[in-house]
């Protein structure tokens, strides 16, 4: 008799091939981020908070921010409320938002409505006592053209700073701007330049004055409390150990625990996201 053969069904072969692709993707996913922790525990954390600083505590008596109803803005519009040493928040924005709206019926925050990127007379009244501003504001290359993501990202705030310098220069200024990780000055990407421009433009004109300018090279953002879904939170436990994640209230608090140290850190300085992870931790130090 003639051995039995077995021959795979169409149908079979492709469940088959669909589970090789499978555990090759699962494969490749676990060995990238695998990698990619690796690096930023090894490569990331450039700065360390001194550990008896001297902090002037009125430094984020009055804050603007820029943003609020993006993901990350959100989280610091959060952590402007919850600070005590914050007496006044100015929310600069298009729209409103529940946080706004919630932040506002507290009487602590006011939003101020803003069309015009490029014109700040409108906010005259109010920025010769702004102390620190936290600069959330921006899009994802992805959604806009070259031309409209320089004017977001580059002519905003440096049209801000120009602005607000010529409506204040007494320190504690601060200006926090979330550039994110891979910004580089000099790198191949357009929207890595930009960003990089804008850095080194607002440091420029601050140099001289009282104000203190900060770029913030943060890795994944993670969206503030009840704004998350299950999807950031796992995404935040899988690159923890690479100092890769950071929440977008602990971002804020980084911000303002850099702004009390006044003569910390040297306007222009580049905060990396294992950096933004040390002095958040040392502002929840502080509060406790």
């Amino acid at each position: 008799m003639l051995p039995y053969a077995f021959n795979d069904s169409p149908d079979n072969t492709v469940m088959m091939l669909l589970k090789k692709l499978a555990l090759a993707t699962l494969f490749a996913v676990v060995l990238a981020l695998l990698v990619l922790n690796i690096w930023g525990y090894l490569t990331l954390g450039k700065l360390a908070p001194a550990q008896n600083p001297q902090r002037d505590t009125g430094a984020n008596r009055i804050v603007m921010i820029f943003g609020a109803t993006g993901s990350v803005g959100d989280g610091l519009l959060q952590a402007a409320m919850e600070d005590p040493d914050v007496e006044r928040v100015y929310v600069v924005s298009r729209r409103t938002s529940p946080r706004i709206d919630a932040a506002v019926a507290t009487g602590k925050a006011e939003l101020r409505l803003q069309q015009d990127f490029t014109d700040y007379s409108g906010l005259a009244d109010i920025l010769p006592q702004v102390n620190t501003v936290l600069w959330g504001l921006g899009t994802s290359s992805l959604n806009v053209d070259d031309t409209t993501y320089s004017r977001i990202h580059v002519d905003f705030p440096v049209a801000f700073v120009s602005a607000w310098l010529a409506a204040r220069t007494e320190a504690p200024m601060s200006f926090h701007y979330v550039t994110g990780m891979g910004t580089d000055a000099n790198g191949d990407s357009h929207w890595a330049r930009e960003k990089g421009r804008a850095e080194l433009e607002v440091a420029a004109m601050a140099a001289g004055t009282g104000l203190r300018t900060f770029g913030y090279r943060s890795a994944f953002i993670r969206p503030a409390s009840g704004r998350a879904n299950p999807a950031h939170y796992l995404l935040q436990a899988l690159l923890t150990p690479g100092k890769l994640v950071i929440s977008s209230e602990d971002l804020g608090g980084a911000m303002f625990e850099i702004s009390v140290r006044t003569g910390e850190l040297p306007n222009g300085s580049l905060i990396d996201n294992a950096d933004s992870i040390a002095y958040a931790n040392a502002y929840a130090a502080r509060q406790r």
